[in-house]
């Protein structure tokens, strides 16, 4: 595998690269590039899912993508060390009703030498909100 800068051991400054490259990948919301950035034998665990391998996070996200309408992320770095990244988030998506909700929480990430992540660990809670109290919008190109 081609490596997939910035490598670790991760500095701040590196650490935040890596927290934006995530969020734009994710922002994106296309499950095919996202996978591109973990290990083909990845692990994660989201909420009460546990996935193995690029296939199955395609699978996830493909699903996911498709309940949360007009989903936007907003990731921010926590704390870092060596070869793992702790990251806050927040993101935003409207169900099939109209709701809003803003699903905020904490992840753990553990990245391999060549700056593929190996482990994905979210843990995630979910609030209702009215459109008014959005935070975040997208803005389609």
């Amino acid at each position: 595998m081609n490596p997939r800068p910035p490598l670790p051991p991760f500095t701040e400054e590196t650490a935040r690269q890596k927290v934006q490259m995530a969020e734009d990948a994710w922002n994106s919301r296309d499950p095919e590039r996202v996978s591109l950035a973990y290990t083909v034998d990845t692990e994660w665990r989201n909420r009460d899912e546990f996935l193995n391998g690029r296939a199955e996070v395609v699978d996830f996200l493909t699903r996911k993508w498709s309940k949360e309408t007009d989903y936007r992320l907003k990731k921010t770095l926590w704390a870092f060390t060596g070869n793992r990244i702790a990251v806050r988030f927040e993101y935003e998506w409207h169900d099939e009703t109209g709701q809003w909700w803003r699903s905020h929480g904490n992840e753990n990430w553990e990245f391999d030498e060549h700056g593929y992540m190996a482990k994905r660990f979210a843990s995630i809670n979910d609030q209702r909100i009215a459109e008014t109290e959005r935070k975040f919008r997208w803005e389609r190109v």
